[in-house]
């Protein structure tokens, strides 16, 4: 998902593919080992040494999908010098946001909908407001896909989409919570790609779906049940929740992304608003909402892999909902900080960032085939002229 999964669903830029597969390679192998120092710091500090396992592993892959999800807000406008920067703040304030939420509020998010989705998206957004480039327009021609590149970019929705289960299933208990997660995300996920079919032939004007829609609002599905997906969420649940999250994300691509770059000047190559923001949102206030109904009937001896503060009978549903809520608002709060001052440093000078003019192209940093020979080319086509 890390490496194929987001560096595919990320090519469909017609002059930007190596850099969007090749930058994703170099941010996730860093941020992974960035994440389990300090991750490890947090979580696994014991008699002066940091203890792995498969566990951390998956949590420091946790990570570096919060961060090539912010990398897409500012795909093709950045260097990699940059990116690493970014990875390197990103990762301590997704890690400390992330204990304080499951370690000290108690927050159940196991698909990350908070820690990994919203915060991912809104710190870049936020990190591309400070970024904004008013005179972009000279590389908007390069911002568009064409017809291979599209298709590559459906390799990444694919393997999303096939895997999303597996991810958001990773961090739960073994047996019922974990087969209840793999389902419960399968069923939301099918639900958003109906009704991102549906939807995208019907605000198109003569009824052609855009591969747009179909490459990112079919995932928002995997992305809505992130924080239920372990809960009683039902079948019915995680099918009305798909279905609204796929509606969402479309609409969002169709309408509210033109706005957030005219009226709030956040341009969001990917946009991950749309596929992280907002469905990482109703996935938080659906977590409130299935814990609030949470019951010990309802889960059994389940109930103490699910919510084990519930259990014990230190929280009732009512509080446990309650934090829940304030998770998301203190997630929020710590994507807005951290992403602004990320974006002041990311403006120094000296890191490199790509002329307006050369924004969106893969020579400004990767030796492209084909271009020196045609830079060969030209200048013996001009002697034979003189000639």
């Amino acid at each position: 998902m890390v490496f194929v999964g987001f560096g595919f669903l990320m090519v469909f830029l017609q002059r930007y593919g190596f850099s969007s597969v090749g930058f994703t390679f170099l941010v996730a192998t860093f941020t992974l080992q960035w994440a389990t120092l300090v991750q490890g710091f947090l979580h696994s500090f014991h008699g002066g040494h940091i203890h792995v396992s498969v566990e951390s592993l998956i949590n420091a892959d946790f990570c570096a999908g919060a961060v090539l999800i912010s990398f897409g807000a500012v795909l093709g406008k950045t260097g990699p010098a940059q990116l690493l920067l970014m990875a390197l703040l990103e990762t301590v304030l997704f890690s400390v946001n992330e204990f304080i939420l499951l370690s000290l509020l108690g927050v159940k998010d196991a698909g990350g909908s908070m820690t990994i989705h919203t915060f991912g998206a809104y710190f870049g957004l936020f990190l591309s407001r400070v970024l904004y480039r008013s005179q972009l327009e000279k590389s908007r021609h390069r911002q568009s896909s064409v017809y291979h590149s599209d298709l590559f970019a459906m390799i990444g929705t694919i393997f999303l989409w096939i895997f999303w289960p597996s991810f958001n299933s990773a961090p739960t208990a073994l047996g019922d919570g974990q087969h209840r997660t793999a389902l419960n995300t399968y069923y939301s996920l099918t639900a958003s790609t109906l009704s991102t079919f549906a939807l995208s032939a019907l605000v198109s004007g003569d009824g052609r779906l855009d591969m747009v829609h179909i490459q990112n609002a079919a995932l928002a599905g995997g992305v809505v049940v992130g924080t239920s997906s372990e809960m009683m969420l039902t079948p019915f649940g995680a099918v009305a929740a798909g279905f609204l999250a796929g509606t969402v994300s479309t609409l969002g691509y169709k309408f509210f992304t033109p706005v957030l770059e005219f009226r709030f000047k956040i341009q969001d190559t990917c946009g991950v608003h749309n596929l992280h923001g907002m469905p990482g949102l109703l996935g938080a206030l659906l977590g409130v909402l299935v814990t609030w109904l949470a019951t010990h009937e309802a889960y059994g001896d389940g109930l103490q892999n699910v919510f084990p503060l519930i259990a014990a009978g230190q929280r009732s549903p009512t509080s446990q909902a309650v934090y829940q809520l304030f998770g998301m608002f203190v997630t929020l709060l710590s994507a807005a900080v951290g992403g602004s001052l990320a974006g002041l440093l990311l403006r120094l000078p000296f890191l490199d960032s790509p002329p307006d003019s050369q924004c969106f192209e893969d020579q400004v940093y990767w030796e492209v085939p084909g271009e020196q020979e045609a830079e060969v080319q030209r200048p013996l086509q001009s002697e034979e002229t003189q000639a």
